[in-house]
């Protein structure tokens, strides 16, 4: 997983409440097993709607989405936060998000930022023509207009991105323990 402190660039203004992982990425799309390619298929439903922002040129390599409340609601499909990564996506700010989704997307390198309403509306309407900022070690969101938003993490969850660690990478990490424990059990108790 690559590090995240600060995210910077176009977003798109998604802004829709309760879009699901059904939504994000359809259930046709579950057959795969790997991770690459699934950014076509996401927000397929949104994207065949004449003028939305996915295919709009403006938005064109956005790595932001701006969305409404409970975003990421619906089933525990982990392929949502693969299909968000295929697409760039390295954060989504929104009122809130489904539990299982924020797990989700964290475990796979995306940030979750939870704002209150009046803070989405704003960056809602400045990401229509301009950039915005993220800054994780700071914990704000910015604006080139001097707009500065802070939000809350996990603490274990900001030191794994920061840091660019998942579960591979924090078991990797612990590999001298690891091969230590394994050669004093090895040698206490050669049977097993």
């Amino acid at each position: 997983m690559k590090p995240i402190r600060e995210i910077e660039g176009r977003a798109y203004p998604l802004g829709l409440k309760n879009v699901d992982t059904d939504v994000i990425i359809p259930a046709p799309y579950l057959k795969t097993i790997t991770r690459k390619g699934l950014g076509k298929g996401a927000f397929e439903s949104i994207r065949a709607q004449p003028g939305n922002v996915f295919d709009d040129p403006e938005y064109a390599g956005a790595n932001i989405v701006i969305a409404g409340d409970n975003f990421g609601c619906g089933s525990s499909r982990e392929h949502a936060a693969w299909a968000l990564a295929d697409m760039g996506v390295e954060a989504v700010i929104a009122p809130s998000f489904s539990d299982i989704f924020s797990g989700n997307a964290f475990k796979n390198g995306i940030l979750t930022v939870v704002l209150p309403q009046e803070a989405v509306d704003r960056l809602l309407e400045v990401a229509k023509t301009h950039p915005i900022a993220i800054d994780l070690d700071q914990q704000s969101v910015t604006t080139p207009f001097q707009d500065r938003f802070t939000f809350e993490i996990d603490p274990f969850r900001k030191y794994c991105l920061l840091n660019g660690l998942d579960e591979v990478g924090m078991t990797m990490a612990r590999d001298v323990a690891i091969s230590g424990y394994e050669q004093k059990m090895a040698a206490e108790r050669p049977w097993l």
